[in-house]
């Protein structure tokens, strides 16, 4: 076999650079957050957010530029583009912008990137993709998880407060202390953790939309313009809104901005992007929970970051979730045929990158009953 030629396997052929440069759009993903956060004492959420893609999306434009692909070229293609920009742009990076504020990069991470739950469930609704016990195991399991993250702590307490006072007289109407339920939903409001569960929303509603978006614009192209377009509003509301947006940010404090942009945003998108082009993207979702797991790694290194017990067995259950949802039909098909190992067979060379087809313009019938998950985080 020749060493030069890819391989039909990630990583195989590549030796340990191909393999590091496999999980490198997760590891980037997951310290941009790192990054931001460290810097978020010192700038305003929403101009950090618009600062952080404006300029990346003009590196993934330039990039389209010299690969030669198409602008969009239709008012309908525009107007997906816009509509795109708006949920997966500006709406994503607020969440999350706005999340990071109140919560830590890695808890942040993981409710992040629970994403792909909505995504098995709006890909079930509007495509009819299936989800199979095992993703519906995996769902059940996100809910709990997302739960125990993002709850406010005491809130079991706070649960007891339900008295079921018409239970014993045989009534079947409970009684709710409704300043414990204010205090709640206040709690909630403040807690990063629901912010970043819209931010995970607005990104799932961005992925699913890619199907349909991609037959009217190249996705790369599309990629680039929704991360301009989607910036300048937050761009907008933080001249509007927020003060000292820049002036008390050192030297290093641009720096981890540019690496939030260049690195944790174009760069990422472009080796995930390759990577996708050339093989199995159910090989590659199923590194998806790499990411939080740089986060909180990173997190802890240098923001001091730690975890309540809660929190943790939260964090656990959120990221078997997401590997049961992005992996059901293997471990379905592993369980079908009792855990036999496949015959093995000859690598199979894949095509290069200019000629492998785009797999987001795939129709609908051939495209993956899964989701990676949207590349920009």
């Amino acid at each position: 076999m020749d060493p030069s030629a890819p391989s039909n396997r990630f990583g195989q052929g590549t030796g340990l650079y191909g393999r590091l440069l496999l999980i490198s759009p997760f590891f980037l993903w997951g310290t941009a957050m790192v990054a931001m956060k460290g810097i978020l004492d010192r700038t305003e959420p929403l101009f950090l957010g618009g600062l952080r893609i404006v300029p990346a999306g003009l590196l993934v434009l330039a990039i389209a530029a010299v690969l030669g692909r198409p602008q969009p070229r239709s008012w309908r293609a525009w107007g997906w583009v816009l509509a795109f920009a708006l949920v997966d742009g500006a709406m994503f990076q607020g969440f999350l912008a706005q999340g990071l504020t109140r919560t830590t990069a890695g808890l942040g991470s993981v409710t992040i990137d629970s994403q792909p739950l909505a995504v098995a469930l709006m890909a079930r609704w509007l495509y009819g993709e299936l989800i199979g016990p095992v993703g519906w195991l995996g769902l059940a399991l996100g809910i709990c998880g997302i739960a125990l993250v993002g709850l406010p702590e005491g809130w079991w307490s706070r649960l007891s407060s339900l008295e079921p006072t018409g239970l014993l007289a045989g009534g079947d109407r409970w009684t709710l202390d409704f300043d414990h339920l204010a205090q709640l939903g206040s709690a909630i409001a403040g807690n990063g953790a629901w912010w970043m569960l819209l931010a995970a929303l607005s990104m799932a509603v961005g992925t699913v939309m890619m199907r349909p978006l991609s037959r009217q614009v190249d996705p790369i192209v599309a990629t680039g313009w929704h991360m301009i377009l989607g910036g300048m509003p937050l761009l907008g509301l933080s001249a509007a809104t927020e003060l000292e947006q820049w002036q008390r940010l050192g030297l290093a404090d641009w720096g981890a901005i540019a690496y939030a942009t260049v690195l944790g945003s174009a760069a990422s998108y472009g080796v995930f992007f390759y990577f996708a082009s050339r093989g199995n993207l159910t090989s590659l979702s199923a590194l998806t929970f790499l990411t939080p797991i740089f986060a909180l790694i990173f997190g802890n290194l240098f923001l001091q970051e730690t975890l309540s017990s809660v929190q943790g067995a939260g964090v656990l259950l959120t990221l078997l979730s997401i590997y049961l949802v992005n992996q059901r039909e293997a471990i379905a098909a592993r369980f079908r045929t009792g855990f036999r190992p496949k015959p093995s067979a000859a690598p199979v060379a894949m095509p290069s990158v200019e000629a492998a087809p785009d797999l987001a313009k795939a129709p609908p019938e051939s495209a993956p009953n899964h989701s990676p998950g949207h590349p920009l985080r």
